[in-house]
């Protein structure tokens, strides 16, 4: 008996071991790529052309950083900065009433369903399917090389997925809690904005910080409808490090690294309210 014991206490040591080896695998997989951009944002060219695989400079600069800010960095930023938030709050203002609606009416012949399916289909469906009509949509309307053109068009990433994640969420409101306000004469707004809302704020920050990531990342609509440079949100103005003769390593990684951080500060701050919408948007 004592051996049995020993054999399988020898066995689940070594399955820890085995699984404790793949996480930390798993980890630096994922850490390295990062600990090497921030490194090489801060090493000067002449020490990353010597060391190319280097994970820190033996003498960091902040050099890089300069000269991103001075060649219009921050014109760019201050467009994302507008364009990520604008474009989240008006796929919230949208999705919202879609989810209860979806959640609480009932449609004839299944048309519910087949309006989920749309939705599905669109947001698996590739960008560049629609693209050149949008573009030409766009055109018609004036919206290109505009803030405001670029917030709508991200709609085609961010409504989608927003009604999505925030269909299981109304649903999961009690029906009985809308009724009772019913009786005590609260109108529809008043049940929606007072109790449904609150209620769903979990999922409504989750869907806003995934919009939020979404906007702030996309690149193919942004390269598409903008072309002035005084409009480049930061995606497309880190493109710019990219070029026919060679790539700026150090301004590249010291503009990725900028555009990095408000993303990864909101997910941060958000972390559990992330898990709750991620799970609710399964169900």
């Amino acid at each position: 008996m004592p051996l049995a014991r020993l054999q399988g206490f020898a066995r689940r040591s070594s399955a820890a071991a085995v699984r404790g080896l793949l996480r930390i695998a798993a980890l630096a997989v994922l850490l390295l790529p990062c600990i090497w951009m921030a490194g090489a944002a801060f090493t000067p060219t002449l020490e990353r052309l010597a060391h190319p695989l280097a994970l820190w400079p033996s003498a960091p600069t902040f050099e890089h950083f300069a000269a991103v800010w001075e060649s219009g960095m921050a014109q760019s930023v201050l467009n994302s900065v507008w364009v990520a938030p604008g474009a989240t709050l008006l796929a919230l203002a949208l999705a919202f009433p879609a989810a209860y609606g979806l959640a609480r009416l009932a449609f004839p012949a299944r048309l519910d369903l087949l309006f989920l399916l749309l939705v599905l289909a669109l947001k698996l469906m590739p960008p560049i399917t629609v693209a050149v009509p949008l573009f030409s949509l766009a055109k018609w309307l004036h919206l290109l090389d505009s803030l405001f053109g670029l917030i709508l068009a991200y709609q085609l990433y961010a409504l989608p997925m927003a009604i999505w994640m925030l269909l299981p969420f109304v649903r999961d409101v009690p029906i009985e809690f809308e009724e009772a306000a019913a009786l005590d004469g609260a109108n529809l707004a008043q049940r929606i904005v007072f109790i449904v809302v609150p209620l769903c704020a979990p999922g409504l920050v989750a869907t806003a910080i995934f919009v939020f990531i979404i906007a702030w990342n996309e690149f193919l609509l942004a390269l598409l409808f903008v072309s002035s440079p005084s409009h480049f949100t930061l995606p497309l103005a880190m493109a710019g490090y990219v070029t026919e003769n060679g790539i700026d390593w150090g301004e590249l990684m010291s503009a990725g690294l900028i555009s990095s951080v408000p993303t990864l500060l909101l997910a941060g701050y958000v972390q559990r309210y992330l898990l709750q919408g991620f799970s609710g948007g399964l169900k």
